[in-house]
């Protein structure tokens, strides 16, 4: 189910959630229960075989955007949690509105989850279920409350609604429509789900208690009118369960023990017991019920992930898309670079708890050069060249000569082989390598300093050309003979400096982005401030560099080391191998950010 990683450690961190499944497995909570095969009803669980599962967990996203990295926490967790403990995760769509969700949204989903290496395929069934298949069942628990006396239509406006609330001071009002008969509430509802009353006219509400300190007690709205085509149902409905109402619902149909959400939802657990023990006590959802867990939802530095302001990004083109590397959604950290296993590892180490904190975004980018470390492919590149000319070239080396030289593929995988590539007359080298007169502690190019090309030779800088304002042209340097790495001669000459090249005969052109965070704060938008005043200017520069020519041959999604800068990836959607190399900046080899 999950993708093994060499990082995770072998026994996981206990927090309070596993002491809960673990408490419930100890106990046999849920050792009793059968399982229909598929999610229905009391009747339908009983009529099949011991649950397989253990516990059953759920990811039960809304497909009204694209899954940004809090969410891979929380798939990782359920998925997690299911596969420690012999239980089984169900993917779930919560399609209950049916203005905001898309088809598009649904296929980006799946695709994350599978990406991040979890699967909802478990003990012969494939466990990927959708809230909108479950609308019958909604509407015969609402005519049973109903029946039951805990249930009526209230057909006064919203702003009454509202008013009669009451707020944390101030109790509830009862609606005047509470004390309609069991009777003329059918009636009315059934009128409600035949089209006869349009959007915004009445509501069904519990009927709990509107002098409840918890406001979400207060007699809450489960079902409203509207008139809206549905992705999955089509026009079969007009009238649609309310998201508090419904996925405890969803949650019991499917079987699941412990429904795990974040923090805002906790204030909803009352009624969230409140339905599924009525449920249950009349027959209608198998027992025992599930039961609701909070834990506090991923605040990271540096990004956004509200939706609205997510896709304000998008719409307002200050990013080119979701996938945008600089956005912090699963389809932008994928193709930014990030692996499932990197965000299997922050997902480990930031753990669960109950109380709020900030993540520091450097912690998700130390996950990720951990992963990447062992597997990354090493490169050269020079990303801002001047080209440095060795003026005895020929007459030492001969005209048009080109050196072969290597370098391993990993510095620690010697069975991954060799790179190749060619020193001649004329190098690429970083501008920022060469200073007409040295700073404390520079051991670079300057001239008279002598300095290892690495992987090459040795060479004496002789000095620089300049245009005419000011800006180097051409680095100009000597050979050292005999001192190629890897020969006798190598250690011959003693140097300070060991500075990184490209052949300009085997260079290949490459345009390399370099991006970095989109804030430039660690918390956008806190208090009054508009966060879109807060974006990091230098999020992204684009520059044109040359690479080894092991880089030319590199497919997209592919990951390399590139040796002193960082790691980078080839990008999935614009780099072509061999015709036009781009390359994302992943991230750097230690944290620099701001500094």
């Amino acid at each position: 189910m999950a993708l093994p990683t060499d990082k995770e450690p072998a026994v996981r961190p206990s927090n309070f959630l596993r002491q809960v499944i673990e408490r419930d497995l100890e106990q046999g909570t849920y050792a009793g229960r059968h399982w229909g095969g598929t999610p229905g009803d009391a009747a339908h669980h009983r009529e099949g075989a011991a649950d397989p599962a253990k516990i059953r967990t759920r990811f039960p996203p809304e497909p009204n955007g694209y899954l940004h990295v809090g969410h891979a926490k929380s798939i990782c967790l359920n998925f997690g949690l299911a596969l420690d403990y012999g239980g089984i995760c169900h993917l779930r769509f919560d399609d209950t509105n049916p203005e905001k969700e898309e088809i598009e949204y649904v296929e980006s989903i799946k695709d994350a989850v599978q990406w991040l290496g979890y699967t909802w395929d478990a003990a012969g069934t494939r466990h990927l279920y959708q809230a909108s298949d479950y609308f019958d069942f909604m509407y015969r628990a609402a005519e049973y409350l109903i029946e039951a006396g805990d249930a009526y239509v209230d057909e006064q406006t919203p702003e009454q609604m509202r008013v009669n609330r009451g707020d944390f001071g101030r109790p509830g009002v009862d609606s005047p429509y509470r004390s309609r008969s069991i009777e003329e509430n059918l009636q009315r509802f059934r009128e409600m789900r035949e089209g006869k009353l349009p959007d915004g006219a009445a509501v069904l509400r519990a009927k709990i208690d509107m002098a409840s300190p918890n406001i979400n007690m207060r007699d809450p709205a489960i079902y409203r009118i509207k008139h809206a085509e549905h992705h999955n149902t089509g026009n079969a409905w007009c009238i649609y369960p309310m998201y508090t109402f419904a996925h405890p619902i969803e949650d019991a149909l499917e079987n699941i023990t412990h429904s795990i959400c974040t923090l805002e939802f906790e204030d909803q657990r009352p009624f969230y017991d409140w339905l599924v023990d009525h449920l249950a006590a009349g027959g209608l959802v198998n027992t025992p019920p599930p039961r609701q867990y909070e834990f506090a939802r991923l605040n990271l530095t540096y990004v956004v992930t509200s939706k609205r302001k997510l896709k304000q990004l998008v719409d307002q083109r200050v990013v080119t898309g979701w996938d945008d590397p600089r956005m912090p959604t699963i389809v932008g950290l994928r193709r930014r670079g990030y692996t499932p296993e990197s965000l299997q590892l922050f997902a480990e180490r930031i753990g669960v708890s109950k109380a709020d904190s900030w993540i520091d975004y450097s912690t998700l980018e130390i996950a990720l050069r951990d992963d990447l470390d062992p597997k990354a492919a090493r490169a050269m590149a020079v990303l801002d060249p001047v080209k440095m000319v060795i003026a005895n070239w020929d007459e030492i080396m001969g005209a048009g000569h080109l050196e072969p030289c290597s370098a391993p593929v990993h510095p620690h995988d010697a069975d991954r082989g060799r790179r190749e590539f060619m020193f001649g007359r004329e190098l690429w080298i970083e501008r920022s390598d060469y200073e007409d007169t040295p700073p404390k502690g520079f051991f670079r190019l300057f001239p008279g300093n002598k300095v290892r090309m690495k992987y090459g030779y040795v060479v004496e800088c002789v000095g620089a050309s300049r245009d005419a304002a000011g800006a180097i042209t051409e680095v100009q340097a000597k050979l050292v003979p005999d001192t190629k790495s890897g020969t006798p001669g190598a250690d011959a000459v003693k140097v300070k400096g060991n500075i990184t090249w490209v052949g300009v005969a085997d260079g290949v052109k490459a345009e390399v982005r370099l991006y970095d965070r989109l804030f430039s704060v660690p918390q956008p938008g806190a208090g009054e401030k508009d966060f879109l005043e807060e974006l990091n200017p230098d999020s992204l520069k684009v520059v044109t560099t040359y690479v080894e020519p092991s880089l030319g041959r590199a497919k997209p999604d592919q990951k390399f080391q590139f040796e002193r800068h960082g790691y980078f990836v080839a990008d999935r959607k614009d780099h072509a191998a061999g015709e036009r190399p781009v390359f994302n900046r992943v991230t750097g080899l230690k944290d620099s950010f701001g500094k």
